[in-house]
């Protein structure tokens, strides 16, 4: 319920903080006192449409504050919960307008964009009236609507979990054709891909491997020649060693004469000829290190450059070839498997749909009888509201090749408003009057099944009196004992069927400063002279007094 309303600097409301009651509630005042108003400034904070101009005059924003109380399990708690907003106690739904245009919106004190403040005010509070038809054109609306007076909640559910199950499926079914289609496109050169990287058997890391031994083999190539020339001056026909050591010989053999002359001569040939020998064995453990193949040379580039041509024709790296190959490879499984897959996927849609029709049916035969029995319990409360020979009709049209989340039916509230007419929306066919009693009697027909918590009717009693404005009071305090109601009225048969009574007047501030809208709560007594002004006019009589003390006492 709404608990409290509290505004600020709203055209003729300088600051007004308003406690409310469960139960039913009625404003009334002279015209022109405040009382759409006080309506438009509900109608801001519960995210309508801002408007600059509803700012009161020479201030910078104006501020609504709407306190609502609800059950722990109302949709509207969810919407906050998926939208991180705490819930936890209190809903309390702010917006600011400011003088420029600018709107803020706030929900218990976190700001929010303005189309949430309206999703979740929606879910919460209705407004009605002559002019306020938007709960009435709205096909989801009716469909919902009717659904609620049904009970058809855990069919609609089932129909809608069907419907996602069955989308799923047909995703499924499309992505894997896709799949097939471009496996089949591309078969003739997956499989040359495969057939000629399958010969190449490409090994991640083979090409730096590759490269390192070729710059390996290039280089003992180039130093090939200095060996050859080093071992023809060492070992070759001029070598030294044979030539020293026979030099060495004949001196040894002039020293074994008794000659020492050329004894540092032959120790020095000696060392050189060690050091000749140790050069010689270096060179032939350098020959046996290089061990140059120019065979091995040819097949190390020949398979390097077969890597990096068919790296770049698959426009890849040669260690990517790989993925290459198992990527082509799976497209060609794809093709081999993707018929089966598709196969079996096509026979889960094929379920899908067959049990979505079979839930859609159901929830559609539901809907029928609810569609009968909506049309009948509306009717019954039109000849009080002097809509006797009005029909309402419930317009159920199903389309069994619909595939929608709500099932096949398309719902609209239709309306007959004398016999020999041509039936059609209400919003086309009923005039103010009729539109807004055929509300209300949708709405008590409504009230204990799917109705907002908080319902505000703005003078929809307009036009009519007497017996009619008793049968719409008698319908109102009905709505009163599910749901809060708020009404605007002229009508003093409204007005005594009231909990709560609130008078909405104008006050002259300060000596003619400014006017603004006061609204002040009536006790026993002033809510009969209230009732009684209603009654007679400009001058209260005594007789309108005692009359409204009768009609006061009557539905007390």
């Amino acid at each position: 319920m709404l608990n409290a309303l509290s505004v600020r600097n709203i055209v003729l409301i300088d600051q007004l903080d308003l406690a409310l009651d469960s139960g039913m509630t009625v404003l009334t005042g002279e015209t022109g006192a405040g009382k759409s108003i006080l309506l438009d400034a509900l109608t801001l904070a519960l995210g309508g449409r801002g408007d600059a101009s509803l700012v009161r005059q020479g201030q910078d924003s104006g501020q609504v504050v709407a306190v609502l109380e609800l059950a722990v399990d109302h949709p509207a708690r969810a919407l906050l919960r998926d939208n991180a907003i705490a819930d936890d106690e209190d809903v309390i739904l702010r917006r600011v307008q400011f003088a420029d245009g600018r709107t803020r919106a706030f929900i218990n004190d976190q700001p929010v964009s303005a189309s949430l403040l309206q999703k979740v005010g929606s879910q919460i509070v209705e407004i009605h009236g002559q002019h306020d038809d938007r709960a009435l054109v709205d096909v989801a609306t009716h469909r919902a609507a009717l659904d609620a007076f049904g009970e058809l909640a855990s069919e609609a559910n089932a129909v809608r979990e069907c419907w996602a199950h069955l989308v799923e499926a047909q995703q499924a079914v499309a992505e894997q054709r896709a799949l097939v289609a471009e496996a089949v496109a591309a078969e003739d050169y997956a499989r040359h891909a495969v057939e000629e990287l399958g010969k190449l058997k490409p090994v991640a890391g083979e090409e730096g491997e590759l490269a390192e031994r070729r710059q390996q083999l290039q280089q003992a190539e180039k130093a090939a020649s200095d060996v050859v020339e080093i071992d023809e001056i060492l070992n070759g026909p001029n070598a030294p060693s044979p030539a020293l050591a026979s030099l060495m010989r004949r001196l040894m053999r002039k020293i074994d004469g008794g000659s020492t002359l050329f004894q540092p001569i032959v120790d020095a040939l000696d060392a050189s000829l060690v050091t000749l020998d140790r050069t010689t064995d270096a060179l032939e453990d350098l020959k046996r290190e290089m061990a140059f193949d120019p065979g091995e040379l040819e097949a190390v580039e020949e398979r390097l450059f077969a890597l990096r041509a068919a790296a770049r024709k698959h426009q890849t790296t040669p260690d990517e070839l790989v993925v290459v190959l198992e990527k082509y490879q799976g497209d060609l499984d794809t093709l081999q498997s993707g018929e089966s897959r598709l196969k079996a996927l096509e026979v889960e849609e094929t379920a899908a749909r067959a049990r979505y029709r079979e839930v859609a049916d159901i929830l559609s035969a539901g809907r029928r009888a609810a569609s009968q029995a909506l049309s009948s319990a509306v009717e019954a409360e039109l000849p009080d509201l002097k809509l006797g020979a009005a029909r309402f009709i419930v317009d159920h049209q199903v389309d069994a090749d619909r595939i929608a989340a709500t099932g096949f039916d398309q719902i609209a509230f239709h309306v007959q408003t004398n016999p020999g007419t041509a039936a059609g929306p209400l919003l086309k066919v009923a005039s103010g009057g009729e539109l807004s009693r055929f509300l209300l009697a949708l709405k008590v027909v409504l009230a204990d099944r799917g109705s907002a918590p908080v319902l505000v009717f703005d003078e929809i009693d307009t036009g009519v009196g007497g017996a009619v404005a008793d049968a719409i009071g008698r319908r109102l305090a009905r709505l009163a004992s599910n749901v809060q109601v708020l009404t605007v009225t002229h009508a003093p048969q409204v007005a005594a069927r009231a909990n709560r009574h609130l008078l909405i007047e104008k006050q002259m501030v300060e000596e003619g400063a400014f006017m603004r809208t006061h609204v002040k709560p009536l006790d026993k007594p002033a809510r009969q002279e209230e009732v009684a002004r209603m009654l007679a006019g400009a001058e209260i009589t005594n007789e309108a007094r005692a009359a409204a003390k009768k009609l006061l006492g009557a539905v007390g």
